[in-house]
């Protein structure tokens, strides 16, 4: 009898997060884009932290930000939203120099948007995070989500479970054959996770003052 419980609960721990995954690939279907002339106008565009080395975007965050930018150049967005976390490093270390967003904020500037036109958020520590506090605190309730492939289904489900309408623009520009690798197999619990996030133990992010983009 243990033995066949042991195996029930062993199946369901592969099972689950393969099933999480499934749903929100489905959910995405149609809501994802290739080519910017094809995503439908937004206000703003939200824009995921993926790390910073040295003072520098990785390549995964670079991207996200030239993407965005292409958005905002082709007139598909009038803002963009740089969330990403000033709190730790890599080794989660607390480290005073480490700040996704202000990285980003360079990049873009770099790649001629007006500072006006950027806001950040400084405590997108999550996909959970970002998503609760571009609804909490930049009371956006429309939005185009900005990251790569892999990371669209769960962003856009995530988006969809707190009352934000979102589509997704793919900011794959260039190979990452490791990394993406591993982000890619890293989604299949992490998907998981936001289910649990979203409809079990919701929990709270950084919360604050409300911030309006204009």
């Amino acid at each position: 009898m243990i033995k066949k419980l042991m195996v029930l609960l062993a199946a369901i721990a592969v099972v689950m997060p393969l099933l999480a995954r499934l749903i929100s690939q489905l959910q995405a279907q149609g809501r994802v884009f290739d080519k910017v002339e094809d995503v439908p106008h937004h206000h703003v565009a939200v824009v995921f932290g993926a790390g910073v080395r040295n003072g520098l975007p990785t390549p995964m965050l670079y991207d996200r930000v030239a993407s965005a930018v292409s958005l905002y150049k082709a007139g598909v967005v009038d803002k963009l939203l740089m969330s990403g976390d000033n709190r730790l490093t890599a080794l989660g270390a607390v480290s005073i120099d480490y700040n996704e967003p202000a990285v980003m904020r360079r990049t873009a500037m770099q790649l001629g948007v007006p500072d006006q036109d950027i806001v950040m958020d400084y405590a997108g520590r999550s996909t959970y995070d970002t998503c609760y506090r571009a609804r909490d605190i930049f009371g956006l309730s429309d939005v185009v989500l900005v990251t790569q492939r892999f990371h669209l289904d769960r962003a856009i489900l995530t988006c969809d479970a707190l009352g934000i309408s979102a589509v997704g623009y793919v900011a794959d520009r260039q190979a990452y054959p490791v990394s993406l690798t591993w982000s890619t197999l890293r989604e299949i619990p992490a998907t998981l996770n936001a289910f649990l996030e979203l409809y079990v133990t919701r929990p709270l992010p950084v919360l604050g003052e409300r911030i309006v983009i204009d």
